[in-house]
């Protein structure tokens, strides 16, 4: 830690998380992986690749992987929601929980705003949810969950991307800030090769409301993705990496290969800035691009949203 000497103790502090937080996603992803690869030899087959050409050339490179950020990359709106509509259909929560939750959501993705009130509230909220559950049983509820509500979210043009690194021999990492049991299964259901996300804390298999670090967002995705090409041996400039989200700058200029797939416009007015490569998958009306999360079916949301509409609007 030395080397963070000349930071305020501020910003010192919120690094060593960010490091502690992508160190500890980069062991969890690994162990997740080889858990995966014994349930594959088990006989759990990966969901088939698509078949379309993908958009951007790859190329075999042994020493080089891909990494996908998820919400609004790889899958339509925010992993963690889904799970969570889950989660209340099994009565692990209220219905005012839901609609405060999805509200949450909803600010974060259409307001495209990072208030670090309501990312700690939204963190709370969901921590406070699975303590006291056993991991085992998130995960087996977890892979239900998948096939009622992502399944059928997953973006086609970057599942093509993905399956065109694993088809060049490269290695397909997810990096999302959602909880690294849910990446681990939406990693495996696309076969790929692994996931890297927030870590909560266990004790003897049970959560205990308490994160590892910090959620794996902004610059602890760098971090992640740093301590993973460490383990593996990859050369980052020879990597790729896909997101839809300005957030994301730092793990996008890690990478030799940075794409904005579905970008927001900050993401955007950078990437063409620096001449990144960019796609968008997304048809329709701007609100529907970036995934409100009303198709859940919460009443209680339909004026907050319109209201977060409103503001995101005025803000173009």
């Amino acid at each position: 830690m030395a080397a963070l000497g000349w930071l305020t103790p501020r910003r010192r502090s919120a690094t060593a998380r960010s490091v502690l937080a992508g160190e500890a996603a980069a062991e969890a992803g690994l162990k997740s992986t080889q858990e995966s690869q014994d349930a594959l030899a088990a006989g759990a087959a990966p969901a088939g690749g698509d078949t379309r050409v993908p958009d951007f050339p790859v190329f075999g490179d042994a020493r080089a992987a891909a990494f996908f950020d998820l919400d609004n990359t790889v899958m339509q709106g925010a992993a963690i929601f889904h799970f969570g509509r889950g989660l209340y259909k099994r009565k692990f929560f209220q219905r005012r929980e839901l609609a405060r939750f999805a509200w949450q959501q909803t600010w974060f993705r259409l307001a495209g705003v990072e208030d670090p009130e309501h990312m700690q509230d939204a963190r709370d909220s969901a921590l406070s949810i699975v303590k006291g559950h056993r991991v085992s049983e998130l995960m087996s509820i977890g892979e239900e969950i998948y096939d009622e509500y992502m399944a059928d979210r997953i973006w086609p043009g970057t599942r093509a991307l993905a399956q065109a690194h694993l088809d060049a021999g490269q290695q397909v990492w997810l990096v999302t800030a959602a909880p690294v049991e849910t990446a681990t299964i939406i990693a495996r259901r696309l076969g790929l090769t692994g996931a890297l996300g927030t870590v909560a804390e266990s004790v003897d298999g049970v959560y205990t409301g308490k994160l590892v670090g910090e959620p794996l967002h902004g610059p602890a995705k760098a971090e992640a993705v740093r301590a993973l090409a460490t383990a593996e041996g990859f050369d980052l400039d020879r990597c790729a990496a896909y997101s839809d989200s300005h957030n994301d700058i730092p793990m996008l200029s890690l990478v030799g290969h940075p794409y904005a797939i579905n970008p927001d416009a900050k993401l955007r007015k950078h990437a063409r800035r620096l001449d990144w490569r960019l796609r968008d998958y997304r048809t329709g009306r701007k609100a529907a691009k970036v995934g409100i999360p009303a198709a859940a079916g919460v009443g209680a949301l339909a004026g907050g949203t319109a209201a977060a509409v409103a503001l995101h609007r005025r803000r173009r």
